[in-house]
């Protein structure tokens, strides 16, 4: 997992995160924040959402390649901070195994005016969902099984004008 400082604008790690305390980081005092906007993704049963089975998703289990994804995370940071007017941003992405409810990521984007957080924050979580190198599978009760990149997630990112590498 990444060694990376609390401050770093990429974090994977195991253990979960507090929100606040990410948050506050990200502010670090400055003056020029007057938004903040922040996203987090947690577990949930996909299948109970879309009308199947109740508890059929038991754990989801993240895996990544070390390095490539921070590198991977930091350049689409970089991308928002030359398409938005950001002050900053940060992500954090668990990895290993995640039970229900589980906090999985998140990202914040601080910038003077809302409107910028707001798009950077939805642009950056267009590219994760279908670019960042994470690799998702899900413990049913039917079994393991790897989840693919849904057709919806590359359209998301396609609005940006970045075609998906997923098809």
């Amino acid at each position: 997992m990444s060694l990376s400082p609390a401050c770093a604008r990429v974090r994977v790690q195991i253990a979960d995160f507090d929100l606040s305390a990410e948050v506050a980081a990200l502010r670090a005092g400055d003056p020029r924040v007057g938004a903040v906007c922040a996203f987090v993704g947690t577990v949930r049963d996909r299948h109970v959402a879309e009308g199947g089975a109740a508890g059929s998703v038991r754990a989801m289990e993240l895996e990544h390649y070390p390095g490539m994804t921070e590198k991977a995370i930091e350049a689409m940071i970089d991308e928002a901070h030359r398409r938005f007017d950001i002050l900053g941003a940060r992500v954090v992405h668990r990895v290993g195994l995640l039970q229900p409810l589980a906090q999985i990521m998140m990202v914040a984007v601080t910038s003077a005016h809302r409107g910028e957080s707001f798009q950077a924050c939805e642009f950056l979580m267009d590219y994760l969902k279908t670019q960042a190198p994470f690799w998702k599978k899900e413990d049913t009760a039917e079994g393991a099984r790897w989840v693919d990149a849904r057709v919806a997630d590359d359209a998301a990112l396609a609005r940006w004008g970045i075609e998906s590498r997923n098809a």
